[in-house]
């Protein structure tokens, strides 16, 4: 038994009772692409300036957490916000990053997709002033990933609404960037919640605009692009997206509050999935996957519901924090040996919303090891006086 702290201050005994579901592959081919995003596992033994410097990673405990992923069928999405890049892990370590695991990647039994960001962050953002400075950055480090043999991600850069850029100059870098790729690209849209520094994106004054310009710079070559991951928080917004995309694009949902539905889809359109969320709830969305490719929505639903409180709980504002809470179940189920991460981001979060990450992770059966799970929770809560 327990003692964990509510959120209104009080705190209260809690026993686990979750069945913990056990990995495994699918027994039948996926209907959905499903690329989960990972975190990168920190060395607190080698870390020496944790806040300024490049950090130090536990290659093997990192690689071993991608391992996990792909045994159970799903993809990943590689050296993303999800990663920390441009919180706390730079462009030379997602470098090194990428290249590794696309050496694990290419000797895996089950051939799983990996699909790699590329951004600007090597480059300091006061050179990064014009379309072709930040077109020369993209394309340097999508050089670097397909090189390695991993897919690109246009992830969304920071530099273009610094520099106040409109839809002239998104169109000028992204046509470069789409039609110069050797393979079909994912585009990136991630929303403001997720990193502040993005708002304005697309150089449009709203929502609604945007969309049809993304929607017009697809249309332009449709060929060279894979799909497109939309990180908005918004359901009815990507359904109405998702339905005007051109045939043979895929709509990536980067939804941690309403995957559940969108990936079922309507019955007319679907959405695959990139998710941050599905790397800490792996089981459960193998398994759900698994289950939707067998017509089996009942099981579907049932596996897959009670992952939502729990990611909506991660995700919750300032949502940029989620990633303490990835690291936080990875050290719950025993894929890291300590709950420290790149820049100290551990501390982003409060002792409360780990005590009902906790709970919900329990409910939803994605505590591996409980005994385990019990003891480092008692171990953070005495850090906090709990």
């Amino acid at each position: 038994m327990l003692t964990l702290p509510t959120a209104d201050g009080r705190l209260e005994s809690y026993t686990l009772s979750g069945t913990p579901l056990v990995p495994r592959a699918p027994k039948v081919a996926l209907t959905r692409t499903a690329f989960a995003a990972a975190h990168v596992v920190s060395d607190p033994l080698a870390e020496r300036d944790p806040w300024t410097g490049r950090p130090a990673v536990d290659w093997e405990a990192t690689l071993a957490f991608r391992h996990g992923l792909w045994d159970q069928g799903l993809g990943l999405a590689e050296a993303m916000d999800t990663a920390q890049r441009g919180m706390g892990v730079d462009w030379d370590t997602a470098r090194e990053l990428i290249e590794r695991t696309m050496v694990d990647a290419k000797a895996h039994p089950l051939a799983p997709r990996v699909a790699c960001g590329a951004g600007t962050d090597h480059v300091d953002p006061s050179e990064l002033t014009s379309a072709e400075a930040i077109i020369a950055a993209y394309e340097h480090q999508a050089e670097v990933i397909e090189a390695a043999g991993g897919q690109l991600i246009l992830m969304a850069t920071r530099a273009l609404p610094a520099i106040g850029a409109d839809k002239t100059i998104y169109r000028q870098v992204y046509r470069r960037l789409i039609d110069g790729a050797a393979e079909p690209v994912v585009l990136h849209w991630l929303g403001d919640m997720f990193d502040p520094a993005l708002t304005g994106y697309w150089g449009c004054a709203n929502v609604a605009e945007a969309s049809d310009f993304v929607l017009e710079l697809i249309a332009e070559n449709p060929a060279q692009v894979d799909g497109i991951k939309i990180s908005l928080l918004d359901q009815a917004h990507e359904e109405a997206f998702r339905a005007r995309l051109p045939e043979g694009v895929r709509l990536y949902t980067g939804d941690d509050f309403n995957y559940a539905a969108l990936i079922e889809g309507n019955g007319e359109q679907y959405s695959h999935a990139l998710l941050g969320i599905f790397a800490a709830i792996a089981p459960a969305a193998s398994q759900a996957l698994e289950a939707l490719a067998l017509g089996e929505t009942d099981r579907y639903h049932a596996l897959l519901s009670p992952t939502v409180p729990l990611s909506r709980e991660i995700f919750r504002a300032p949502t940029r924090f989620y990633k303490a809470g990835i690291a936080f179940l990875s050290w719950l189920n025993g894929s890291q040996s300590h709950f420290i991460m790149p820049g100290g981001f551990q501390a982003s979060r409060d002792i409360t919303h780990y005590a009902e990450v906790f709970r919900l992770a329990d409910t939803a059966g994605l505590l591996a090891a409980p005994e385990l799970a019990e003891n480092r929770m008692k171990a953070l809560l005495s850090l906090h006086g709990i």
